[in-house]
């Protein structure tokens, strides 16, 4: 019997306030149709104008989130998000180098949260491309990131970021340009030479918190249900930009995004 939803595994930080992180990933993940599943890497204390703290978990911990989940339960799909620490991504390389290589992988190497916390440490960053990437089918920078990555300034092109991230061994990547002023334009390229862009109008909203989480777990949700990288990528864009500009105020700064803007919506159509 065909099980009724595709499971997917977000293995990434605790987000208190519910914006990004863990509480992000599970959102979207139930508002794509699939059944989420959690490693938790750190715990955060996090609201709308900050981060007052991070608490990383041990790799014991970790080892045995995922053992207790791919062993028994089954994924089809993982999504990283927030690491820290060297040590951290190294115990995950580990962990997913054992996964059936049929099973999609969205690395999101987050660096920095939208407030300007640091999020990981420099030994991180090393790991990440030497330990981490090469298992990806798709890594997720944004251009900041991208830029931390490859120690290269923030402002070079996104295809000469992609190519730069590409020899580190993702089959895709993804530079997303949401940080920058204009349209909102991310760019897809793969191991192979095939590109993409995808392109939304900024929405005059500042609650975005969150928006790297959710669009990986998007992605990674798409994937899991059968879709190419480039068709996954469509359907993750268009519900990000849509829970974007449905979002709303929280706190005192940065609010998050609608993970279930669609849902308001059909609600709200009349019978």
């Amino acid at each position: 019997m065909s099980l009724p939803t595709a499971r997917v595994l977000t293995i990434a930080g605790s987000d208190s306030g519910g914006g990004a992180g863990i509480q992000a990933d599970l959102k979207t993940m139930l508002a794509q149709g699939v059944h989420g599943m959690t490693v938790l890497t750190a715990v955060t204390a996090q609201n709308s104008v900050g981060v007052q703290g991070i608490w990383p978990l041990p790799g014991e911990s970790i080892r045995a989130q995922f053992r207790s989940v791919v062993d028994d339960i089954g994924v089809d799909a993982v999504k990283v998000g927030m690491l820290g620490s060297e040590e951290t991504v190294a115990c995950v390389a580990d962990l997913v180098a054992d996964l059936d290589p049929s099973v999609p992988l969205v690395v999101d190497p987050v660096c920095v949260s939208k407030h300007g916390d640091r999020l990981i440490d420099q030994g991180a960053v090393g790991a990440l491309r030497s330990q981490l990437f090469r298992y990806a089918t798709v890594i997720t920078p944004n251009l900041d990131e991208a830029a931390v990555l490859t120690e290269h300034p923030a402002d070079t092109p996104a295809p000469v970021l992609a190519d730069l991230l590409i020899g580190c061994g993702p089959q895709w990547v993804l530079i997303k340009g949401g940080h920058r002023e204009g349209a909102a334009i991310d760019y897809l390229k793969s191991r192979d030479g095939e590109h993409f862009s995808y392109t939304a109008a900024r929405e005059d909203n500042r609650h975005t918190h969150g928006t790297g989480c959710t669009l990986a777990s998007a992605l990674a949700s798409q994937l899991a249900l059968g879709h190419s990288v480039p068709e996954a990528m469509a359907l993750a864009k268009a519900y990000v930009t849509g829970a974007i500009a449905a979002g709303f105020a929280l706190g005192r700064g940065l609010g998050p995004t609608d993970h279930l803007w669609q849902l308001r919506r059909h609600l709200d159509e009349p019978d």
